[in-house]
């Protein structure tokens, strides 16, 4: 390069500081945004990290590959970001992961929605108040990655001051705190190209939404969700206007030298879920949150040069799914409704000898089950719920705390590939023996059916992984196979059996778990989706992480989010960081 060519380029940084200088520092004063006194201390380093949510490490390298993502591609090209492949464990949700990457903890977060049998509470991770009491559990004992710093288009704030979007922070006085009353006026206003911009793209994103899903139903060739006229509006709000907004607060917080920021960009997960991950729509997606990152890494490097590390990741993945209802002509529910309404014996006499009569009946079906499944590894179920039978279980589970008479009360609370069954006759979890007492013919059926890859549940302190050729005991005594591992074709074996018995043992964990099955293409989904997570097989387990040269970071060999945390901590914790949370463990 000529010294032409570098005065040129010394020019033209020197005029875009005096811009962003100018531009941010116009915001900051009428926002009445000030330097945070919370803010990075002199010489410390702080860090602007862009999740993207539901992008794979597959998908992102195929949109590198094609010119999705130019400006992402050369930082990665470049070597100014290195790229890697991580594991975010089991469910692979956003609340899971969210909630691992901010505090490190996300023990018992069984799925995106899952049923409190105690209380007799569904709950789903959409509600601020349910978030927000989630966030409580889990920040116990520990300082958020984001103390001090912004959280925005988030879960949870992880300790942040300032939170936009953010569903844990909804409602609190520091909502408003980040843009507030006609600050949304001003903000606009001081940028008219984004204006324009958010004009544009809200009237092609209702047109392109419009079009193709109803060329989609007229042609029959895929399955989409159910069309409503709703629809674009939440997508232009998530896809148009919280990005905007969302770009321009990220720009203003790195103007304001707020020492962690957080954003979320959650346009592409919705809609890879309607039109696929490797669709146009999504592909349309990622372009525009590439031109975001464009902007804020500009702002960074001219006006904080050197200050901020930039990050750019994913909370999970995607994995191309058939919904079950489309696959099979029936929903999950109506399946389980099906099969125990066929099966509920019990209970046709209300003597004194009813449980021991019961019981015998209950055995005598077994064993003509078992029968009739010989050679089938799911008659391993029957033989020892057979067994359990016959140690008199039935009679020792009524005189404690069933309630027949809500036998036919089950809650199936699903979260795209991943599914929670749960039998409301106790408050407490059930083993799998004392699911199989009210309904024999259900497990068999379950583990039997072609759209159900792994039924996992608990055994006293074993967790038991039953796949259609094998069934894996895993507990205090080590491990025990009968046919073949029920796991078989899913990557990375050793670890999907460590998530599945970790999740298993949540306390809001279902008393059974179901996981769609994975064909090494597809998954079948329990929600009606064309792309889907929370279970596993293929790419919904495989988020990505770009991360600056220069950080030490081991992308590579994060197998769960909690460990993510424990990764930025070492290298930003903040003064009240304590020592466990630096290590990503859990008080004592």
């Amino acid at each position: 390069m000529t010294w032409l060519h570098l005065r040129i380029v010394d020019l033209f940084s020197a005029l875009a500081a005096w811009y962003y200088r100018h531009k941010f520092g116009a915001a900051a004063r009428h926002l009445g945004r000030t330097t945070d006194p919370e803010g990075k201390i002199a010489g410390q380093r702080g860090f602007v990290a862009i999740e993207i949510d539901g992008l794979g490490y597959r998908y992102l390298r195929q949109a590198l590959s094609a010119g999705t993502m130019p400006y992402l591609a050369r930082l990665v090209t470049s070597r100014r970001l290195r790229l890697a492949r991580w594991r975010c464990g089991l469910p692979s949700t956003t609340p899971a992961s969210q909630a691992g990457i901010l505090y490190g903890n996300n023990w018992d977060i069984p799925g995106f929605r899952w049923y409190d049998k105690q209380r007799g509470e569904s709950i789903m991770c959409k509600l601020p108040g349910t978030v927000r009491a989630i966030q409580e559990r889990i920040s116990e004992g520990r300082t958020g990655l984001l103390h001090g710093g912004s959280s925005y288009t988030n879960m949870f704030d992880g300790d942040a001051r300032l939170a936009l979007f953010t569903l844990s922070a909804t409602g609190r006085d520091r909502f408003f705190e980040n843009v507030r009353g006609f600050g949304f006026l001003v903000l606009f206003a001081l940028s008219p190209g984004r204006v324009l911009r958010v004009l544009g793209d809200s009237f092609w994103t209702w047109l392109v939404y419009v079009g193709k899903r109803a060329g989609a139903w007229l042609r029959a060739r895929q399955p989409v969700s159910h069309f409503t006229f709703l629809g674009p509006i939440l997508e232009i709000a998530n896809n148009v206007i919280f990005r905007e907004v969302t770009t321009f607060s990220v720009m203003l917080d790195i103007y304001r030298q707020m020492p962690a920021i957080y954003a979320c960009y959650t346009g592409y997960d919705e809609i890879t879920h309607h039109f696929g991950a490797g669709s146009p729509e999504a592909r349309r997606a990622l372009r525009r949150i590439d031109n975001q990152i464009r902007d804020i890494d500009r702002i960074r490097q001219a006006y904080r040069p050197g200050e901020y590390d930039l990050y750019i990741l994913s909370d999970h993945g995607m994995t191309p799914s058939v919904p079950f209802r489309l696959a099979f002509g029936q929903s999950l529910e109506q399946l389980v409704a099906e099969r125990t309404g066929q099966q509920v014996h019990a209970g046709e006499g209300e003597d004194e000898g009813r449980p021991e009569r019961g019981a015998r009946f209950l055995v005598a079906e077994i064993q003509a089950l078992e029968a009739r499944r010989r050679g089938q590894i799911p008659v391993l179920l029957l033989q020892a719920t057979r067994r359990r039978l016959e140690e008199k279980l039935l009679n020792e589970a009524l005189e404690a705390e069933w309630d027949l008479s809500r036998r036919g009360e089950i809650a199936v609370r699903s979260s795209g590939s991943l599914s929670h069954l749960y039998f409301e006759v106790t408050p407490r979890q059930m083993d799998l023996g004392e699911i199989a007492l009210l309904y024999p013919q259900l497990l068999p059926d379950l583990v039997a059916h072609p759209g159900i890859g792994l039924v996992a549940g608990r055994d006293g302190d074993q967790t038991i992984l039953t796949g259609k050729q094998g069934t894996l005991w895993i507990g205090p005594g080590g491990e025990r196979l009968e046919g073949q591992h029920p796991l078989t074709g899913y990557e990375a074996r050793a670890w999907a059996v460590e998530q599945v018995v970790r999740l298993v043992c949540f306390p809001h964990a279902g008393d059974l778990v179901l996981f769609g099955a994975w064909d090494g293409e597809q998954v079948i989904s329990f929600e009606n989706q064309v792309a889907s997570h929370g279970g596993l097989g293929g790419p919904q387990t495989q988020p990505f992480l770009a991360y600056p040269a220069r950080v030490p970071l081991c992308a590579a060999e994060i197998e769960n989010a909690e460990e993510v945390y424990g990764q930025f901590t070492a290298i930003y914790a903040p003064p009240e960081t304590s020592p466990q949370a630096q290590n990503g463990q859990q008080p004592s």
